[in-house]
């Protein structure tokens, strides 16, 4: 069973539906027990980096969390579930992310070209790693976001896009994927992409 963490931050809907169509069988919860007895779980998330992270430590589901990453179960983020990842944000000065991975999560540039967020289907490049199987390089995905990751580890970036500043699209790190774009929202390829995450599952790795 994949836990679905909800934590009044967002897109979790949207997700679930994309779940139910690839016929994975999930729970929503906020509760740290059910996470920790979970075979994978899903962290979601939209909205401003320091306002999740409250919600998260309001429910415990902080400490859940750096928990199962380290359980060795497959964990996924997406967009702010990416960025929470990380150690901090530009868009909280102060508060400390999850740090389960080590990185930051930077402002895009101001541009008169590039409007700040970028809403909208993107290219996504240098594609590697187990999220990827079957995706072809330069595949579109849809991205909303003012922020994007810088990662302190290279190796963990599994795809790079670029807007205004080639940034770190999605990340692979052991048995923790994240992605800043929406697979659910992604049409066919974003599918492809959270039915490669169900297949880690179901393999148990």
């Amino acid at each position: 069973m994949i836990a679905l963490v909800d934590y009044d931050a967002g897109n979790v809907k949207s997700v679930d539906k994309a779940i139910e169509k690839l016929g994975g069988e999930f729970v929503l919860t906020s509760d740290p027990s059910v996470i920790a007895s979970a075979d994978a779980v899903i962290l979601p998330g939209v909205g401003n980096f320091g306002d999740c992270m409250d919600k998260l430590k309001s429910r415990g589901l902080d400490e859940a969390i750096r928990s199962f990453a380290s359980s060795g179960k497959p964990f996924l983020g997406i967009c702010v579930g990416l960025q929470l990842l990380f150690e901090e944000s530009e868009e909280s000065p102060g508060v400390h992310g999850l740090g389960i991975l080590k990185g930051k999560i930077r402002r895009f540039p101001s541009s008169d070209e590039l409007k700040v967020p970028q809403i909208g289907w993107n290219e996504v490049l240098s594609c590697k790693g187990r999220l990827f199987k079957g995706i072809d390089e330069g595949t579109f995905f849809y991205f909303v976001h003012s922020y994007y990751l810088e990662a302190t580890d290279p190796s963990i970036v599994s795809s790079k896009a670029e807007y205004g500043v080639t940034f770190d699209s999605s990340v692979e790190s052991g048995n923790v994927f994240a992605t800043q774009f929406h697979p659910e929202k992604s049409s066919d390829a974003g599918l492809m992409v959270l039915k490669n995450f169900l297949d880690i599952v179901k393999e148990g790795k």
